[in-house]
């Protein structure tokens, strides 16, 4: 074999290995290359919406690329997360999702995709407590008063909810456990319906978040009997914790984004990286806060466990208090 040809067979040998690393390399700093789509399966206007065009936008002039906001709401998150689930795992579509995304793990048998497997954590981004509010003319001025009140009528006080199997219907399940209470649900399409029918005597309690809640309190039209948090919240410093009163219950909503199975880890870790950075800016912290929203964007393992957990938590609620959909 000449010379010739041996340097031909050498390198035909080497050249692949050398430029695997730099093919790699090269598009490690590709990405993202192109737009990012993050489908919100929920209205405009609503806490996961409002907290992913905060994040996108952030990311957005970090990565030099639009991420844009799709809402695909329907079936309490299903439809716009199972788009996600299958799109092309690429890091260029992701899904949004909040408390419901864990707790429909149980809530529906045929679920046409599974909420821990199907998907690649990115960042849980913020938690938010739930607030418990009340009509003004309900004869309780706070949660063990509501209890006490609660056990003398069984059955005849109304709470409503966002949707079945949203946190705020699942909150006030455990409180019902927690207490030994029994309360009628009435579950409505979304908190603004729902906030209607408290506001009108329809019902008599609702559990949501502090964000949409608290300007009608503050506006005299309902009354809050508490938060159900582990401490008081800064927006609301006056509202004392449904701890302190004596119902030892705590519930709440979050959002964080994920990604379909199989999306590319270094991906997954840019997206991951950007989000934290922007959840630890001050103005970005401050605009969270006042709307009673705790900023806490963190890696992809540690939104793993923590989804882990709140499918393990809501499962038992629902189980429990044997909360069934119709499907």
């Amino acid at each position: 074999m000449s010379f010739k040809t041996n340097t031909y067979v050498i390198l035909s040998v080497i050249t692949p290995c050398l430029l695997a690393p730099l093919q790699s390399a090269v598009a490690q700093q590709a990405y993202p290359a192109r737009p990012i789509r993050v489908i919100v399966p929920y209205t405009p206007g609503g806490i996961t919406d409002v907290v992913t065009r905060i994040f996108a936008q952030e990311v957005s002039k970090a990565v030099n690329q639009n991420v844009l906001v799709d809402n695909r709401p329907g079936a309490n998150s299903i439809l716009g997360v199972d788009l996600a689930s299958k799109a092309t795992p690429d890091g260029y579509t992701l899904a949004s999702v909040i408390a419901a995304h864990a707790a429909n793990q149980t809530l529906y048998p045929k679920l046409p995709y599974d909420s821990i497997k199907s998907f690649a954590p990115v960042s849980l981004l913020v938690t938010a407590p739930l607030i418990l509010i009340a009509t003004n003319n309900l004869a309780a001025k706070d949660a063990k008063e509501l209890v006490a009140l609660a056990k003398t009528r069984p059955g005849t006080i109304a709470f409503g909810s966002s949707g079945i199997g949203a946190a705020a219907h699942l909150t006030t399940e455990l409180l019902m456990l927690t207490t030994g209470i029994k309360l009628n649900h009435v579950p409505y399409k979304g908190t603004a319906p729902a906030t209607q029918a408290l506001a009108g005597g329809e019902i008599q309690i609702l559990m949501d978040t502090p964000s949409s809640m608290m300007p009608h309190v503050k506006a005299g039209r309902i009354k809050a009997l508490g938060m159900a948090s582990d401490k008081r919240i800064a927006s609301a410093p006056d509202i004392p914790t449904l701890i302190e009163t004596g119902v030892n219950v705590t519930g709440g909503t979050w959002v964080g984004w994920l990604a379909p199975a199989g999306t590319p880890k270094t991906a997954v870790d840019k997206l991951s990286g950007e989000l934290q950075t922007a959840g630890k800016r001050q103005d970005i912290r401050d605009r969270l806060t006042q709307m009673g929203i705790d900023p806490v964007a963190g890696t992809p393992a540690h939104f793993e466990q923590f989804l882990r957990d709140e499918v393990a938590k809501w499962g038992k609620v629902i189980k429990q208090a044997g909360v069934k959909i119709e499907q």
